[in-house]
């Protein structure tokens, strides 16, 4: 990726656009904004090359060093390592009307992911309190050994497909998540939870042998459904990325 700044408009995909709203495909890799350690290219610098309109919407968020860093268009975030589907607001009525939403959970997000295992059941709900691990490095967890500042975590899940890794041997499956809740690492802590954690994560499965080609936790944001601020209801979908499609056709899955 460029510096800081001067990502091309082309280097993210953008799957709609009005005056209201960007939604983009953002690349597994990209750091949403800066998040106080690192100077990197985010989309925040996307967003100021090419949106300038956009410096000042939203709300600034506040660094665990204590900077106070602005995120202008952003109303949600995703996981540096996670790809997939994002929405982007242009002005501030509309950031108040689709951060209602989120407030609300009535807004749908389906993820795609690949875990170690094969649960047992075909679908289920996991309904967790997430905090930090009492251990260092600090982490996020659902289970035991956790401190403080609890919050309340929903998400619903289904298997899609149950395979075995075709040079390991080892089970996996092709999934389907939806969080109702927004809390950091959900899905991958939830699924860590599940005993069937998200493969080539190395936070919460940092003994497990990578497979089918990911380098990354293998979790893409694939859809979202809301309500823009004309009333319109939409579904806005983001292609699966490479590694996907070809973890997919390795296993002969077809979507």
């Amino acid at each position: 990726m460029e510096a800081a700044g001067t990502i091309k408009k082309e280097a993210i995909e953008i799957l709609f656009e009005n005056h209201d709203v960007v939604i983009i495909n953002k690349p597994a890799g990209l750091i949403v904004h800066f998040d106080g350690r690192n100077a990197e290219p985010s989309v925040v610098d996307w967003v100021r090359a090419h949106y300038p309109e956009m410096e000042g919407v939203g709300e600034d968020w506040k660094s665990p060093q204590g900077e106070i860093v602005p995120r202008p268009g952003i109303v949600h975030r995703l996981d540096r390592s996670t790809s997939g589907v994002m929405i982007l607001v242009k002005n501030q009525k509309a950031h108040a009307f689709i951060k209602r939403q989120f407030q609300e959970r009535s807004i749908v997000k389906k993820y795609r992911l690949f875990v170690y295992g094969q649960p047992k059941a075909d679908e289920g709900i996991i309904e967790a309190e997430i905090g930090r691990t009492k251990t260092k490095p600090r982490k996020w967890s659902a289970q035991f050994g956790k401190s403080g500042n609890l919050r309340a975590a929903i998400t619903e899940w289904n298997v899609l497909a149950r395979k075995v890794d075709p040079e390991s041997g080892e089970a996996l499956s092709y999934m389907e998540a939806s969080p109702k809740t927004g809390r950091t690492h959900q899905i991958r802590v939830h699924m860590k939870a599940l005993h069937h954690p998200i493969i080539c994560d190395h936070i919460y499965a940092p003994k497990k042998q990578c497979l089918l080609g990911f380098g990354r936790p293998a979790l893409h944001a694939h859809s979202v459904s809301l309500t823009l601020p004309s009333g319109e209801e939409k579904v806005f979908a983001a292609p699966l990325p490479g590694d996907f499609v070809r973890a997919l056709n390795s296993l002969g899955i077809e979507e």
